[in-house]
């Protein structure tokens, strides 16, 4: 009897590491975040947001739709991921292929439910996104620029659905969504780099490996600068100082990123630089408390 709970619970664990339980809080905080510092409503107290039923599906199907995303794509990834990560492999090692499947249809299928009772605008969108995972992970995230640009808008649009549901502060709330997107897209890039060893031994043809690290840097240095001319554009015509706050808290970090990837060149490295990137993010999200003060 005791064997069999632990097994059921290190399934348990094995699950929780495989949506990447950490990502998905950051998606539904981010989304409850952009509410409550963003959205009018007639809400008195944080409190308030937070029994916001219709919102709490709409975050609800977000996150599982992302739950979703990321299970089809280890179970797509498992012969790359046993050369790159082979102690982080969950997909047909504890949790079987079928049964990985299996949780991606029910994810994807609940979410899909939730959406059409939210709004038939909103399933469109979702569904959409659950096709777009579903060809990143069976196509897309082997070919050079595409799968990365894909990933990066999806999560822009994490940002950019709550103002399309609540169809309030487009301007403001885009700040951030493009904000998401640069930085995911920067880090997809480095995430290359880093995985360039087993995604070359299974064909794949991403950046780093068609055109080599010394020129995939020079990108992600191409990209760091079209994200602060982002930046710039927008405080030029919004003039909004939440462009300013965003701009000051993750200034000093960008630096240190560009600066140690031109000194980068082992594996190590770039998740290095991978998690200061992920960091990043989160700084991003903190700007908003300081910038709506």
């Amino acid at each position: 009897m005791g064997r069999f709970k632990q097994s059921k619970f290190s399934v348990l664990r094995a699950f929780v590491r495989l949506v990447r339980f950490g990502n998905l809080l950051m998606i539904g905080f981010t989304q409850y975040l952009v509410k409550i510092f963003f959205i009018d409503s007639p809400a008195e107290s944080v409190w308030e947001h937070f029994t916001d039923f219709r919102f709490f599906m709409l975050s609800s199907s977000t996150v599982l739709i992302a739950a979703a995303g990321y299970i089809i794509n280890d179970y797509y990834d498992v012969k790359i991921d046993l050369l790159n990560k082979p102690d982080r492999v969950v997909v047909g090692s504890v949790i079987q292929r079928r049964m990985a499947l299996l949780f991606n249809f029910l994810l994807n299928a609940l979410a899909m439910l939730i959406s059409f009772w939210l709004s038939w605008k909103i399933a469109v969108i979702n569904f959409f996104c659950i096709f777009l995972l579903w060809w990143y992970s069976n196509l897309l995230k082997r070919l050079p620029f595409v799968g990365n640009f894909a990933i990066a808008l999806l999560t822009g649009a994490t940002v950019w659905i709550v103002a399309f549901y609540y169809n309030q502060h487009y301007e403001e709330i885009y700040i951030y969504a493009s904000f998401a997107f640069f930085i995911t897209l920067v880090r997809e890039v480095i995430k290359d780099m880093e995985d360039v060893k087993g995604d070359e031994a299974f064909g794949c043809k991403t950046l780093p490996i068609i055109w080599g690290i010394p020129r995939t840097k020079i990108f992600v240095y191409a990209l760091v600068m079209a994200f602060i001319s982002n930046l710039a554009v927008s405080f030029f015509f919004l003039h909004d100082r939440i462009v300013v706050f965003l701009t000051s808290i993750i200034f000093l970090p960008i630096a240190w990123v560009i600066i140690r990837l031109y000194y980068a060149d082992r594996r190590r490295h770039f998740r290095y630089l991978s998690c200061w990137v992920k960091f990043i993010m989160l700084l991003g999200l903190i700007s908003i408390f300081f910038a709506k003060i």
